[in-house]
């Protein structure tokens, strides 16, 4: 391997594991998440004084009115909270966790590797439906809700990387998830785009997903298998198999597993459908179209 390994000055490590300690049991006890992330992150960003003078009455402008009151996760809103099928109870707490996770990266401690690492595998540990041991979560890695994923031991997610859970997201052991990939777990209808499916989508086990690669709905990366760099996947990739290119296509199964790997004029192939996730949405839900478009007619 080409790394080594790296720790932090003693000085440093002994405030860093208290800091996470003290704010891995706030979140496991029965205070309000949503005060608990507000206090956070009003001192990660060093906040305080200012934020204890708004409290008391003192002035402050529209603009830092907006910053001060903005570290509270009930006085914001994400794109999940749109989605007329997600499960309310579960978004009540994870939304909180999910601005926690990144208004943390907006801060400059989010550069320090060896401190943001456990700061991040200590919020999955809380946020994802369940969360493997010694992950490495690096910057700007964004999620639906959070607690439809799950991750195994081992796992590498690199930077910049989207995890869209509407519908349910499956991650292995010793997968590494390279800078800019998307992976979902929903479709837009062809024809009524405010149509959504959701999907089972499933990383297996020792996978790599390379750069800039997209990985659609439901589709199953097989254990042990990589997708090259800026491939567009659309169907199940066998284990063992490499494949690259948009759409992609197996063009290569790994040396020593050509025996037990399906070959690879198999062709494209997906299990799509048994992954589909069936969601009930309420009787009396109120509906809106963000495009304000009027319903293409019937007759």
């Amino acid at each position: 391997m080409t790394k080594r390994h790296v720790t932090l000055p003693e000085s440093a490590e002994a405030g860093v594991r208290g800091f996470i300690d003290e704010v891995d049991e706030r979140l496991a006890s029965d205070e309000d998440t949503c005060q608990v992330v507000k206090e956070v992150l009003i001192d990660l960003h060093g906040d305080r004084d200012a934020y204890e003078a708004w409290q008391s009455g003192e002035p402050v402008s529209n603009a830092e009115r907006v910053r001060l009151q903005s570290y509270d996760p009930c006085n914001s809103t994400l794109e999940s909270e749109y989605y007329a099928e997600k499960d309310e109870e579960k978004f009540r707490r994870s939304k909180h966790l999910q601005w926690l996770w990144r208004q943390f990266d907006a801060t400059p401690m989010a550069d320090n590797v060896e401190f943001a690492l456990r700061f991040r595998q200590m919020m999955a540990n809380h946020l994802f439906a369940d969360a493997g041991d010694n992950l490495r979560i690096f910057k700007g890695v964004t999620m639906t809700y959070g607690h439809n994923i799950t991750v195994g031991d081992n796992t590498v997610i690199h930077d910049d990387v989207h995890l869209d859970d509407r519908g349910k997201l499956t991650i292995g052991n010793r997968c590494s998830i390279s800078d800019g990939v998307h992976i979902y777990s929903h479709d837009h209808d062809i024809i009524d785009q405010t149509d959504v499916t959701n999907f089972h989508t499933v990383i297996g086990d020792d996978a790599r997903v390379t750069y800039d690669a997209m990985v659609r709905a439901g589709v199953k990366i097989g254990e042990d298998s990589v997708v090259g760099a800026r491939a567009v996947v659309q169907s199940d990739v066998p284990a063992h198999h490499i494949a690259v290119g948009m759409p992609a296509k197996s063009i290569k199964i790994k040396p020593g597993y050509e025996d037990e790997a399906a070959p690879l004029d198999d062709g494209p192939s997906t299990e799509k459908e048994s992954r589909r996730i069936d969601d009930e949405l309420p009787d009396d839900l109120e509906q809106f179209d963000e495009f304000r478009r009027t319903p293409r007619s019937s007759e």
